[in-house]
């Protein structure tokens, strides 16, 4: 039986960009295709567990239709696929991915997050060894980027790279907002996306 290797599922209030403040049963994949040095996620364990079992832990927090369903990582894409996506949405929740854009993700996905990060090329994410992985994902409903010196030449090819509905730019790890405040008020067509739960002192 197909199983997924799961770092957590817990429920929270989403933190960051469009759905800021709706709770939010998030599904955390261990694993990912980059190696950013801002990442916060700890990949030395993960959980086996097949589509039901993850979709019977996820409706164990909430069943309205409310509440969003978020694939989020590490990079989900690695593993998400259509079995998965059928058994999450068993009670009508809006299921949400937040992923690096490097690799296509299965139909089905109600909210598409893509957070391409930095590297000498337009449309290219680099690896742990130093390779290059394409942006595969030109296509979301919002695009959220870290704000680091890396970032900075590229934001606004990215914007023309991705179409989306909105773009966020996100300090790093709550250190760097007054530069993205002045970046934002520069250039208007982007919003400011903040680690909200960080402040708040939640997951």
């Amino acid at each position: 039986m197909h199983t997924y290797h799961i770092n957590e599922i817990f429920y929270s209030l989403q933190g960051e960009g469009f759905h800021t403040g709706q709770p939010a049963v998030f599904v955390r994949f261990a694993g990912c295709n980059l190696r950013c040095p801002f990442c916060d996620t700890d990949f030395s364990h993960s959980e086996p567990m097949t589509a039901q079992q993850i979709a019977e832990r996820v409706f164990t927090y909430s069943t309205d239709p409310h509440t969003l369903i978020v694939l989020t990582g590490g990079e989900p894409s690695l593993q998400v696929d259509n079995q998965l996506i059928k058994a999450l949405h068993a009670h009508h929740m809006a299921i949400a991915i937040e992923t690096n854009g490097t690799r296509q993700i299965p139909d089905g996905i109600d909210w598409v997050t893509v957070s391409p990060k930095a590297d000498d090329s337009v449309t290219t994410s680099t690896k742990a060894d130093g390779s290059v992985t394409p942006l595969l994902l030109t296509r979301a409903n919002e695009v959220k980027i870290v704000f680091t010196p890396q970032t900075l030449p590229l934001l606004d090819h990215w914007r023309s790279t991705i179409q989306a509905d909105h773009y966020f730019l996100q300090p790093c790890s709550c250190a760097n907002t007054d530069e993205v405040i002045a970046y934002i008020l520069a250039h208007p067509y982007w919003r400011l996306s903040l680690q909200t739960h960080k402040y708040l002192h939640i997951r």
